[in-house]
Formats: structure tokens, sequence, C-alpha cells
């Protein structure tokens, strides 16, 4: 399997989010330096808890992605590692995050690395379970699962409408999304998603049985790969 990364982006990222971090740290200390000494400031004390809280939550998205190691892309290639020779696996080169391309199809790879149970009922993804302890962790010190299939369909209208640009004529192939939790601590039960999802460690296994089926050549593996290297 072949590796390709956008390396200078995901160093950028990784310092925004450590400044932003830092700096969340300076302006909470304000707010709370202030409260204390000038009560008749209270208002500008609240601003400063208030901003320094976005900025401690921007922070942690940013850090969760781009900071600390082990990052989603270093997972993913650790998951997929021995993985055949004809897949390709683009971390921040494409239109989407995370992007394999290979004998089993293009697919569009949505990490999450929340713990917990995480369900699909009822047409929606949820977290649930863990009692106060784990709520606290979702209000202060995780991310919720926001909206997977949302994420999903963007990730492929984004792709869908770069290969419309460039791809000649009409064989288009097929994008695929999946997604891919990668917490050893998730308790995962995917229901009837029409969306594949799935725990890290199951991912190359899923691949290697849908190269079975060989979804694409290896003239369309080149063709792709090669739009994505004139990128």
């Amino acid at each position: 399997m072949k590796i390709i990364k956008n390396e200078k982006l995901i160093k950028r990222n990784g310092i925004i989010g450590q400044w932003t971090s830092l700096g969340a740290l300076v302006v909470l200390g304000t707010g709370m330096y202030i409260s204390f000494t000038q009560p008749g400031l209270f208002t500008y004390a609240l601003i400063a808890l208030l901003i320094g809280f976005i900025m401690t939550q921007v922070g942690m998205y940013m850090g969760s992605r781009w900071g600390r190691s082990p990052r989603p892309d270093e997972k993913i290639d650790s998951g997929l590692k021995g993985l055949h020779s004809e897949f390709t696996l683009y971390h921040y080169s494409t239109p989407v995050s995370h992007l394999l391309v290979g004998p089993s199809g293009v697919w569009a790879l949505l990490t999450y690395h929340q713990r917990g149970k995480i369900a699909f009922e009822k047409n929606r993804w949820k977290m649930s379970g863990g009692g106060f302890l784990q709520g606290y962790m979702r209000i202060f010190g995780q991310e919720g699962i926001g909206r997977p299939d949302i994420e999903a369909e963007n990730e492929v209208h984004q792709l869908g409408k770069f290969f419309k640009k460039n791809f000649e004529g009409t064989n288009i192939p097929e994008i695929k999304s999946i997604l891919v939790f990668t917490n050893d601590g998730v308790e995962l039960e995917a229901g009837d998603s029409p969306i594949p999802a799935m725990k890290l460690k199951q991912l190359k296994e899923f691949m290697r049985q849908g190269s079975k089926n060989r979804v694409l050549s290896s003239v369309q593996i080149n063709q792709i790969n090669q739009l994505f290297s004139e990128e």
C-alpha cells in the first residue's frame, strides 16, 4: 500500500492547534482573575470566559486531528498496514480528508475517535451510557458524534464534483463512504446504518474481502491516482 499525505498541512494545523490551546488558557486565566479581583467588571470576565471556552473547544478539535500522536491519519496507516500494493491511501491531499483507492473501489474514510457506546438508532447515530463521568467527558473532554450521515454525504459530494470536472467521458467511478471508529474503547452497534461502519481493526479485512470482487481494474486505479498526482 502506498501512502500519500500533506505533511505541510498537518504541521501547520498542529501548530495552530497548540497556539489556540495556549491562548485559551491565557484568556480563561484572565477571565478568572478579573472575576475575583474586579467584581465591577464581571461582564468582561464573563465574555473572556466564554471566549476562552470556545477557544478550548477549537484547540481540542484541532489537537485531536492534527496535534496529538497518533493522529487519525497515523491510526489509519497502522490499521491498514500490509494491504495490497495496488491500494493508495491519501491523507489531506484530495478533496476529502482520508481517501483509499484500490481494487475494492474508491472509499472516503471518515474517522471518529469517540469512546463509549455509539449506536445507529431511528436513522440517527447516538452516543449513550457511561453515567455522569461519560456525560461530563462529552461536554468538556470529548466531541459529540455529530451527524456522520451528513458528513459522509458531503465528502462523497465533494469528491464527485472533482471527478466530474476531471474525468473524461462518463466513466466516473462510484464513490463510497465508510465510518471508521479508531478508539479501542468504543462499543459500536451499527444496526441498519446505510453507511458501513466499523472499528479500525476490522477495516483491513473489509477491504481485502472487497478486493476479491474487483470493483476497479488496474487501469481505472491508475487513472484515478494520476488525477491526484497532477494536483
